[in-house]
C-alpha cells in the first residue's frame, strides 16, 4: 500500500455565517482520508486570491453558491492529482497552479484549490502518523504564535456605527500560550462589563466580538484599554492592541475618496497615543486609491 492519491471528492457545505463553502476529501491507496474546508471573509481585498462563487441567475444562496468550485475539483483538479504522492505538497500545489494559469486563481477558484491543498496536507499527516502541525512544521515545531483575539467587531463584521472591522488584543508578555489565552479571556469578560456600564449592547458580531454602537473608533480603543486595566494587565508591556481596518471598505471607487475624514486622520494619532500593536490594511489596498484617500479625506 502506498501514499498515492486515489480519490479527490468535493462537496458544498455551509460555514459559520450560513454561507456555502467548499469541503474536500482526499483518499490515498492505503485508505487514509484527509478532509478540509475553506473559510471566507466578510470583506475581501482587491488583490486577494479570487473566491469562486456561482452568482447564478436563480439566486441560489443569494448568488453565493459554490457549485462551480465543487465541479472544478471533481472534474478538473482531480485529473492532475490522481496518483500523486500525497506527501509531495509542493508538486500538488504546483499542478493546481499550472492548471489554473491565472495570477489571482480566478480560473479554478482559490476556494477549490485551497480546500484540495489543505485536504492533501491532512491526509499526508495522517499517513505519517503525525499531527498536522508537526507534519508541516517539522520535529522542531514546538512554539505557538501569540494569539490575536477579536473582541470588538465593526465594519463588515457587524451592523453598527464602528468603521474598523476588528479590534483585537495580543497578549504578548506571557511565558506560555495558556497564560496568554487566560489573559485574553479575562479582558473579554471585563470588556462586557465596561460596555454594559456605558449602556451599550453586548451582542456579538460575525467574529464573536462585541458589536456595540460606540460613538467613534476611538471610543472602542478606550473601552478596551479600560478592560485591560480592570483585568489587572498592563497595556503595552503585557497586552498590545491590534487592528484589522479593512480600509478598502472605506473607499468609494466611483467618487475617488473616503466617506469620513476621521478614517484617514485618526490612525496617525492612535500610534502616538496608545501602545503599539499590529495594524492590517491601514489604507486602501490599491496604491492609487491610497494616494487619493489621503489627499481628499471626507470630500465625497
Amino acid at each position: 500500500m502506498s501514499t498515492a492519491i486515489t480519490e479527490v471528492r468535493a462537496r458544498e457545505i455551509l460555514d459559520s455565517r450560513g454561507n456555502p463553502t467548499v469541503e474536500v476529501d482526499i483518499t490515498t491507496e492505503e485508505g487514509v482520508v484527509g478532509r478540509a474546508a475553506v473559510p471566507s471573509g466578510a470583506s475581501t481585498g482587491q488583490h486577494e486570491a479570487h473566491e469562486l462563487r456561482d452568482t447564478d441567475a436563480e439566486n441560489r444562496y443569494l448568488g453565493k453558491g459554490v457549485r462551480q468550485a465543487v465541479d472544478n475539483v471533481n472534474n478538473r483538479i482531480v485529473d492532475v492529482l490522481i496518483d500523486l504522492d500525497v506527501t509531495n505538497q509542493g508538486e500538488i500545489d504546483r499542478r493546481m497552479l499550472e492548471l489554473d494559469g491565472t495570477e489571482n486563481k480566478s480560473n479554478l477558484g482559490a476556494n477549490s484549490m485551497l480546500a484540495c491543498s489543505l485536504a492533501a496536507a491532512h491526509a499526508a499527516a495522517r499517513s505519517c502518523y503525525q499531527p498536522l502541525f508537526r507534519y508541516l512544521g517539522g520535529t522542531g515545531a514546538n512554539r505557538l504564535p501569540a494569539p490575536m483575539m477579536n473582541i470588538i467587531n465593526g465594519g463588515e463584521h457587524a451592523d453598527n456605527s464602528v468603521d474598523i472591522q476588528e479590534f483585537m488584543v495580543m497578549p504578548i508578555g506571557f511565558e506560555s500560550f495558556s497564560e496568554a489565552l487566560r489573559c485574553g479571556t479575562e479582558i473579554f469578560h471585563h470588556l462586557k462589563k465596561v460596555l454594559s456600564e456605558q449602556g451599550l449592547n453586548t451582542a456579538v458580531g460575525d467574529e464573536g466580538g462585541f458589536a456595540p454602537n460606540l460613538e467613534s473608533n476611538e471610543a472602542a480603543i478606550t473601552s478596551i484599554l479600560e478592560a485591560i486595566e480592570r483585568a489587572g494587565y498592563q497595556a503595552g508591556d503585557q497586552v498590545k492592541i491590534a487592528l484589522d481596518c479593512a480600509a478598502t471598505e472605506f473607499y468609494d471607487t466611483e467618487k475617488g475618496c473616503t466617506t469620513s475624514r476621521a478614517r484617514t486622520s485618526m490612525p496617525p494619532a492612535w500610534s502616538n497615543c496608545w501602545p503599539d500593536g499590529s495594524t492590517s490594511t491601514p489604507s486602501a489596498q490599491s496604491r492609487t486609491a491610497a494616494r487619493k484617500t489621503t489627499g481628499t479625506p471626507g470630500n465625497c
